[in-house]
């Protein structure tokens, strides 16, 4: 039995508890006779077919709390199924080690890389130590450094993105979170070393774009990228939090809507009911999409990067305007 249902789930449940009372009817040493096992494959199928059509149909709010899923893979999950070894490396030499960014060196398939990421916890205990996902200044400043000491050595950068946003509390503003942010966007942009990041969850308005700026930037599926939270967005907008899925229809945060947008490079597709029901074949997506990324950048001149990596922002949000409408006749002369 699934150990986690979201809301839009529950007409699965019925479904899920038929499969297994079926199973509990294999008696030893285990392999169900023709006619139950007829019956387990049917029911499965049935199971396979509502889910499916479920994961079709979602909403953008649905799509929100598929990547909010507490058993969506990590960036630390998908660092142990994609790396051939990790490294992990701490602290900003300023304040302290930010638990809520990983980082480190990273074999990936052969291509050393340095690797960043926003990190969750799976429990109360590691929700804490990692403040939820939610990074303070000096996260941000050892992210920076790190991606500084790839630059040093010529090594890519490849940034895994999965937080509702940066820590907005007093602690945040004593140390400058909004200047910690600024700075890394400044200097990303100038880093003279190819950079892939990938929206693996949450990717929560300047605390994903503090790590955000690169030459390709991936989605997946069920995940989300946008300027505030559905939350926030309401709060603001219609003085409700309750109205989060109304924001959430209105702020185009999707996958399919980012890549329309020009704000994504590719949306990754899921396994079957998302990331969190098979997170080796998620990995497997993701090292595939950034590997074959890093190829095409790294045959890039520098110049020819950076060159690229600015137009590819200042392309982003370009609007068309209309020529204005011709004069009104003159009332005295009817030209």
């Amino acid at each position: 039995m699934v150990s986690y249902i979201l809301p839009f789930e529950k007409p699965l449940l019925e479904l899920q508890r038929q499969v297994e009372a079926f199973r509990a009817q294999v008696a030893p040493p285990g392999v169900p006779g023709p006619e139950l096992a007829a019956k387990i494959a049917a029911k499965e199928a049935e199971l396979v077919a509502a889910r499916d059509a479920i994961y079709a149909a979602l909403t953008p709010w649905q799509k929100v709390l598929v990547a909010r899923h507490p058993l969506r893979p990590s960036a630390g999950e998908l660092v142990r199924l994609l790396c051939d070894d990790f490294f992990e490396l701490h602290g900003d030499r300023h304040f302290a080690d930010d638990r809520a960014i990983l980082g480190g060196f990273a074999t990936l398939s052969g291509r050393r890389v340095m690797l960043v990421g926003t990190r969750k916890g799976r429990d109360t205990k590691s929700n804490l130590e990692c403040n939820f996902g939610c990074p303070f200044p000096e996260g941000y400043r050892k992210a920076l450094r790190l991606m500084k000491l790839a630059a040093k050595f010529s090594i890519p950068v490849v940034t895994l993105i999965d937080t509702p946003g940066a820590f907005p509390g007093i602690e945040g503003e004593e140390r400058h979170v909004a200047e910690a942010i600024a700075v890394n966007l400044r200097e990303m942009f100038s880093l003279p070393v190819p950079i892939v990041s990938a929206v693996i969850g949450e990717g929560g308005s300047g605390g994903a774009l503090g790590i955000g700026v690169a030459d390709r930037i991936f989605i997946f599926q069920y995940a989300y990228y946008s300027v505030i939270s559905p939350e926030g967005c309401a709060a603001i907008l219609w003085k409700d939090r309750a109205m989060a899925e109304t924001a959430s229809a209105a702020l185009r945060l999707t996958a399919p809507d980012l890549l329309e947008l020009g704000i994504a490079d590719a949306v990754l597709p899921e396994p079957p009911g998302g990331a969190q029901t098979d997170p080796a074949a998620a990995a497997a997506t993701l090292g595939k999409a950034v590997l074959s990324a890093l190829d095409e950048l790294s045959a890039l001149p520098v110049p020819d990067l950076l060159a690229a990596r600015y137009a590819k922002y200042r392309a982003m949000g370009v609007f068309q305007t209309l020529p204005p409408p011709p004069p009104l006749p003159d009332a005295a002369t009817g030209t």
